[in-house]
């Protein structure tokens, strides 16, 4: 099977170059540090299997807008996305763009190798959930979904009467929300929340 790499961390590519080099099964034709790298090969060359990373620092497209693209183009196309940051809006994102299979790379639950073999031999794998976190005092697993919602905005810069209007709250129950998720983290403030949760990858900003 021809594969394709996609990530930004060259230890990380090179890693995964090894991989496929040391197997019988797959032959690396492309590796690159953009996912608009590994959209384009694709495009113009036979490509049996893509891996790639989700978080890129460098281009206009994240892994998984990418993978979108590439299945759009080449449905066939086996598409394994892999990730250290424990986003939790990672998973159903990979599933609404069709992705085969999803990876963590700092939670081994399951070999790459022996991933991308049943991958490739028509499975779906993908974790049963994302890593817990401990935010502050608090567990990562006990955000309400509204908390969530909440926690997105904030991190992504919005104020509380934007948060309002683009949940369809008030702006009194968004202070809810953000006073309790402070109690309940033993943060001192929101920005200090906000930088906590996107260091620890739980959230990544979409601006």
């Amino acid at each position: 099977m021809k594969v394709v790499i996609a990530d930004d961390s060259r230890l990380s590519r090179v890693a995964c170059e090894n991989i496929i080099n040391d197997s019988e099964r797959y032959e690396l034709v492309g590796s690159f540090p953009t996912a608009e790298q590994a959209v384009l090969f694709c495009s113009k060359n036979p490509v049996d299997m893509i891996i790639m990373d989700i978080v890129m620092l460098k281009g206009d497209y994240n892994g998984i807008e990418a993978a979108g693209i590439i299945k759009e183009l080449h449905p066939e196309t086996k598409v394994v996305l892999m990730t250290s940051m424990p986003e939790h809006s990672f998973i159903s994102k990979a599933r609404e763009n069709k992705v085969d299979s999803f990876w963590y790379k700092e939670v081994e639950e399951i070999p790459l190798l022996t991933l991308l073999d049943r991958t490739a031999d028509g499975e779906s794998i993908y974790p049963d959930s994302t890593p817990v976190l401990t935010l502050g005092e608090m567990d990562s697993t006990d955000f309400t979904p509204r908390e969530l919602d909440v926690l997105r905005l904030l991190v992504d810069g919005y104020e509380n009467p934007e948060i309002a209007e683009k949940l369809n709250i008030s702006p009194r129950t968004v202070k809810m929300h953000i006073e309790n998720m402070l109690h309940r983290t033993g943060f001192r403030n929101r920005l200090e929340l906000a930088v906590n949760v996107r260091a620890d990858g739980f959230i990544i900003n979409d601006k």
